[in-house]
């Protein structure tokens, strides 16, 4: 099981800095909002700016695969044998030791009492 939960992680660890290349490479929509008030920009300002290109079907892609191996490393770090107690009930009982009252400090009754 921990070797399952070590590729998930790996994958997860490949997705994610795929993801982020991804993400750096891809064109901003704000660079062409700058040419659409006076330049030739193919682009609508608020619409939809046309179909979906490769680098934003591999982004979507990358980020499925991301948040699927989350959820599978969660469910994997949550699920635990049923042989496995609770560490409170597998620690040895506490000794019980008897209280020593505390002595008084030293020039404690120099301290004026209020009366």
């Amino acid at each position: 099981m921990q070797a399952f939960a070590g590729i998930i992680l790996g994958v997860q660890i490949l997705a994610a800095l795929g993801m982020i290349g991804l993400i750096l490479v891809q064109h901003g929509k704000g660079a062409d909002m700058g040419a659409a008030f006076g330049g030739g920009s193919s682009g609508s300002l608020f619409g939809a700016s046309g179909s979906a290109n490769f680098l934003s079907r591999a982004t979507a892609a990358m980020a499925t695969l991301f948040f699927v191996t989350t959820l599978a490393l969660a469910y994997l770090g949550n699920s635990r044998p049923a042989s496995v107690g609770s560490v409170l009930e597998s620690a040895p009982a506490a000794a019980s030791v008897p209280a020593v009252p505390a002595e008084p400090a030293k020039g404690a009754d120099l301290i004026p009492a209020n009366k």
